[in-house]
């Protein structure tokens, strides 16, 4: 049996998404598939010699001959929101040229990262007739609604949406990381029978806590051990909200023993760098995020992980670097929808707080509030539960092998 990858972004390059595909194939290629993978030239998060190296490969072949890779030059990926759009559009018209070229795969599998990826699984199902499994990461367009990028109602938003129906009624099977997103896709009219819900997952053997005196970051970082760490890793983006933490931050700055540590990238990055000196934030280090191989160093570095989110927007959304925070058995402050599905895992796991979000006030006092926090929390059993890579990636491949 041979199955079908449209990727937007593959090896070598690094998203949240990448690690996650590659314990998939890991478990697929174990079962006895072959995978076709249909991606383009890397351009995100990778230096110059591999660029280069990669430059003029389009053909290559992984795992002892069973993955395929399929690739075609796509521009360098920009910050610029027109060049972005046009970089997806040049890539999705690709993806289908060089796709229907390959016969003989029985199963289409592809994520929503671009939003128009969906299109492209739609039309190749129709023209092989086999089944098309979708992986739903981000709801859009939701989430440019969220991000400020549009509003409900606009052109773009009715464009996203048409969009969104065409890829959920064109899929056989579409897997969300949520019940959030399970329950958004229900109100959209795709019938419950046709979602599986999978949380992204961690490997809880990777990803593991580290004591203070084993943790280099303190040094690197020149953090005393002494003190009482706030750690924020991820997006700086309109959704986030990060200025409440910095607000929160300047609140707190007469507190000599609590020192907040930002590690990010985003949209915002720049503006909260200049943010923080503008207002002489000192009790606050920000720094660009770290490779995903020091993500144990980032979240044991905290004695609470913050996640924020701006009001309104957590209902249709679930951070899964929760999972990264509990497989460090860390405490947890979210600033966001107390009603969202975030609250409540943190309320069944009592792995944190959960504030109201965009309250510096709130959040700055259920930081004083978790310093008093003694209490064991077994993080990684209740993980082991939800999350674990295993029984995760089973699912996954449940759910291709119920449309084989």
């Amino acid at each position: 049996m041979r199955i079908l990858f449209l990727d937007a972004y593959f090896e070598p390059e690094i998203t949240s998404y990448t690690h996650l595909e590659k314990d998939l194939m890991d478990a697929l290629v174990a079962f006895g598939y072959d995978i076709d993978v249909v991606c383009p030239t890397p351009t995100r998060g990778i230096d110059g010699q591999t660029a280069k190296k990669y430059s003029k490969i389009r053909e290559q072949v992984l795992y002892d001959g069973k993955v395929r890779v399929h690739r075609f030059w796509a521009p360098q990926e920009g910050r610029n929101t027109l060049i972005r759009a046009f970089r997806y559009f040049w890539c999705n018209l690709r993806s289908f040229s060089v796709a229907k070229k390959l016969k003989g795969f029985d199963l289409i599998f592809c994520n929503s990262t671009p939003p128009i990826q969906g299109l492209v699984a739609a039309k190749l199902k129709k023209k092989f007739n086999v089944p098309f499994v979708y992986n739903l990461q981000d709801i859009f367009p939701d989430s440019l609604v969220g991000a400020g990028k549009t509003k409900e109602g606009s052109f773009i938003w009715k464009m996203g949406r048409r969009i969104e129906n065409k890829t959920y009624a064109a899929a056989d099977k579409i897997i969300v990381i949520s019940n959030a997103f399970k329950k958004n896709n229900s109100e959209k009219g795709v019938s419950d029978d046709k979602v599986r819900v999978v949380y992204n997952w961690v490997d809880a053997d990777l990803i593991k806590p580290i004591g203070r005196r084993d943790n280099r970051l303190f040094d690197e970082l020149g953090i005393s051990r002494d003190g009482f760490i706030v750690v924020y890793a991820g997006n700086f983006g309109k959704a986030q909200g990060v200025k409440v933490i910095l607000d929160s931050a300047n609140l707190l700055k007469v507190r000599s023993d609590i020192k907040f540590v930002l590690f990010g990238c985003g949209a915002e990055y720049e503006e909260m760098i200049a943010y923080k000196e503008q207002n002489n934030i000192d009790n606050v280090i920000i720094t660009p995020l770290l490779p995903q191989e020091r993500v144990s160093e980032v979240y044991s570095l905290g004695d609470v992980n913050l996640i924020t989110c701006k009001k309104g927007l957590g209902a249709a959304s679930f951070p899964s670097k929760t999972w990264s925070i509990m497989a460090c058995n860390s405490r947890i402050i979210a600033s966001y929808d107390t009603d969202s599905e975030l609250a409540k895992v943190i309320a069944d796991s009592n792995a944190g707080l959960v504030v109201e979000p965009e309250d510096p006030i709130v959040l700055a006092d259920a930081i004083v509030k978790e310093m008093t926090y003694n209490h064991e929390v077994d993080l990684r059993k209740f993980l082991s539960k939800v999350a674990d890579k295993t029984s995760c990636v089973t699912k996954y491949v449940e759910v291709i092998k119920g449309m084989l």
